[in-house]
Formats: C-alpha cells, sequence, structure tokens
C-alpha cells in the first residue's frame, strides 16, 4: 500500500483536532511536490513570497486538471468573486466593492457597527440566563457575525436564517478533498449546488430591491454610489455578496470559537482578559497567528517558473500554501508553539498577504475582540466539556463544529 502523503495526512479528518504536528514535519521540507501534483509551500519566508507574486494565479480557469476545486465556489453563468480573478479583473472588482466598505470613501462603516456589536454580545450572553452549559457555536459565535454581515449587506432581519444553510454549502465547496471526505456524502454535494444557486438568485433579488429602495447598507451603496472605476454591474454585486459571507462571516465564527477554545485551554490569559479587556486587540493578533480561521490556501497556480531560496515551482503547477504551518515557523517567530499575546511581532498569515488579503479583516478583528472580551467579561468560572471538541470537517476554513462550554452563572 502506498504510504499517504503528509500533505493527504492533513486533509484527513481524522488530524482536524491537531494539524501542528504534521505542519512541523511538512516544515522540514518546505517545498514538497506532491503525489497529486501539488507543490505544497509550508515555511513563511515562500509563503509569502508567492503571496505576493505576480506570477501566482487565483483564477480558477488556469488551474491544472485534476488538481481539485478548492476555492472555485463558482456557478456556470455566474460572475466569480474577486477572489478567484487575477488582476486587472480582481483590481477594479475590489477597489468598487471597498469603495463603499472603508477608508477613504467610508471611513467609519465598520466602527460604526461597535455599538450593535456589543449589544448583539451581550444579549447572546443573557440568553445563557438560567443554563448552566451552552454549544458556544450555535448560542455565540455563529449569530453574531451572521447578523453582524446580514446588517451590513442590507439584509433583512427574517431572513438572516436563511443564511447558515447557504454558508454551509459555500464551506462545503472549499473542501480540497470532497470525494474523499466521509463526512461528505452525495446528497451533501447535490444539496451545495442548489444551495449555492438559492443564494446567488436571492443576492439578486436583493439587489433589485436595493434599486427600487435604497438605504445605509453596501447593496444599496453599489447601486446609488459607484465608485471612481465605474458601476460595478448586478452580476458582480452578486458576487461580492456571496463572498462576504465567507469573509464577513463564515471565517469568523471560527476566530470567535477558535479564540473561546485557546482562551479556556490557557486560563491565566482568560484571566488576564478579564482583568484587561483592552489585550483583546493583540489577544486577536496572536489568535490569527496561532489558530488561524483559514489554514490552508489550496487554489493557487503558477504561470511560470519561480524560483523560491527552497526551491522551483515549475509553470502551470497547483500550490498549495499552509498559512497556518507558516504561522508556526521557528525561523519566522520564536517559540512559535507557545500562545503569547504579548508577543512582540505578530506579522501574521492569519488574512493571507499581498493583493488578496481578506477583504472582510476589519470586521473580523472587531467582531473577536468584543465576542472575547464579552464571553471573558461575563461568563464565571466557564469551562470546555470535550476536549478536544467535534471539528468542521473543512480543512481550509478550519474550526469547532461545536464548542459545549459550561459555566457557574453569568455577570450583569
Amino acid at each position: 500500500m502506498a504510504q499517504v502523503s503528509l500533505y493527504q495526512q492533513v486533509l484527513d479528518y481524522a488530524n482536524r483536532a491537531n494539524p501542528y504536528p504534521l505542519y512541523a514535519q511538512l516544515r522540514e521540507t518546505p517545498i514538497v511536490h506532491d503525489p497529486n501534483g501539488t507543490y505544497v509551500v509550508s515555511t513563511y519566508r515562500n509563503i509569502e513570497a508567492l503571496l505576493h507574486d505576480p506570477r501566482v494565479s487565483s483564477d480558477a480557469r488556469n488551474r491544472p486538471r485534476g488538481s481539485g476545486r478548492a476555492g472555485a465556489v463558482r456557478i456556470a453563468g455566474q460572475s466569480p468573486a474577486f477572489l478567484n480573478l487575477d488582476p486587472p479583473q480582481h483590481d477594479t472588482m475590489r477597489r468598487q466593492a471597498m469603495w463603499q466598505f472603508g477608508p477613504p470613501h467610508t471611513p467609519d462603516r465598520i466602527d460604526a457597527l461597535r455599538p450593535m456589536l456589543e449589544q448583539l454580545a451581550n444579549s447572546l450572553v443573557d440568553a445563557f440566563e438560567g443554563k448552566t452549559q451552552v454549544d458556544i457555536v450555535e448560542e455565540f459565535s455563529y449569530p453574531l457575525p451572521v447578523t453582524a454581515i446580514c446588517r451590513l449587506l442590507g439584509v433583512p432581519r427574517e431572513d438572516e436564517p436563511r443564511f447558515h444553510k447557504w454558508a454551509d454549502a459555500l464551506v462545503m465547496a472549499l473542501d480540497p478533498t470532497p470525494i474523499k471526505n466521509p463526512l461528505i456524502r452525495f446528497k451533501d454535494r447535490v444539496e451545495e449546488i442548489g444551495s449555492l444557486k438559492g443564494l446567488s438568485q436571492y443576492m439578486a433579488g436583493l439587489v433589485a430591491a436595493h434599486r427600487k429602495q435604497p438605504g445605509d447598507d453596501m447593496l444599496s451603496g453599489f447601486v446609488t454610489d459607484p465608485s471612481p472605476d465605474g458601476p460595478m454591474s448586478d452580476a458582480d454585486m452578486v458576487a461580492v455578496g456571496r463572498l462576504l459571507l465567507i469573509a464577513g462571516h463564515e471565517t469568523t465564527v471560527n476566530l470567535i470559537t477558535n479564540g473561546t477554545l485557546t482562551l479556556l485551554r490557557h486560563p491565566d490569559v482568560l484571566e488576564r482578559l478579564r482583568r484587561e479587556p483592552e489585550l483583546s486587540v493583540r489577544l486577536v493578533e496572536e489568535l490569527l497567528r496561532y489558530e488561524p480561521p483559514v489554514q490552508i490556501v489550496p487554489n493557487r497556480t503558477a504561470m511560470a517558473d519561480i524560483e523560491l531560496p527552497d526551491g522551483t515551482i515549475p509553470r502551470g503547477s497547483a500550490i498549495a500554501l499552509m498559512l497556518a504551518a507558516g504561522n508556526r515557523d521557528p525561523a519566522r517567530f520564536p517559540d512559535p508553539e507557545r500562545f503569547d499575546p504579548d508577543r512582540e511581532d505578530i506579522e501574521h498569515l492569519g488574512f493571507g498577504s499581498g493583493i488578496h488579503s481578506c477583504f472582510g479583516a476589519p470586521l473580523a478583528r472587531l467582531e473577536g475582540q468584543i465576542a472575547l472580551a464579552t464571553l471573558a467579561r461575563r461568563l464565571q468560572n466557564p469551562r470546555l466539556v470535550v476536549d478536544p471538541p467535534p471539528y468542521r470537517p473543512n480543512p481550509v476554513l478550519r474550526g469547532p463544529r461545536h464548542l459545549q462550554v459550561a459555566f457557574d452563572g453569568i455577570t450583569a
């Protein structure tokens, strides 16, 4: 029987709870040509170089045959989001989207959400009253960011519950090995495609509704206030809306849940956060290094021979960037296996880097800071019920599917 490669072991659900020993083994050979044809890159300096290299393509149309479908959240006849495009198309669409998301045109859009996020986080914890145990994912980590991104996009509150199924389908579409994953059935694959089409149809209807009756949300801004690059097409608005559902929601669910799990495993840091809520800013940055919600970028293609300090990736090759391995590279971070919010240098890869750095990063940071500080302040004697918890199937967006936490009460 052929030996299973380290990369395939990382993708194997059996190692989802703790892939970090495998990442350490991968770093011993910084660029590995996996038997499936993919070049697996696991050290910080090589990953950083490739994230900034214009010869590396994110467009699924350039992907070599047989390299998988990971990251290609695309339906025939519909526009891809800029995450799956290369310049110049990527640059134009991203600028059009950013015009309504942050500086210089809308510098306060994200920070203006702070009061709503703080009120929402506290109301979710208020609902724990009378309980001695909760599932942090279902009762806190999921509803907080999904409410935020729906408010940002202009989704009616009554429609928010529909996004859970759609979000799960989008995440399933990122799995590098869906056929081999024992937790994904053929029925799930059919439901995934149906959900993706359903989300796109819903977004198209939402764009049309906001065109008729605009508000102060992002979709209305796309319609009424085009960027200097010109108005965004309806198809592109739908694509950006789908992307924001992941960038502004799904990764944040993992950030908050991974953060809660890490804090409960480090009670000294949890106690310090309770006393010093301002620590949440540095703590979230260290979490993005230590337990990043996006662990792998599996969908890049070399458009030319690329020479790196540790080897050459031939033109036309599929590339997988192991962000989580780079984040614990001892050549870049001293004592990388230690969780340390006081770390002086936290220039992590948790949000990627280069032109494809995470579009939703400002919102994710704010949500993570507020969520973790609120849990630390209000939960009395919180503790894990099951460790390790059950994880989601996907190795790309890695996080617990459930996180049962017991506590003695809540503080007002």
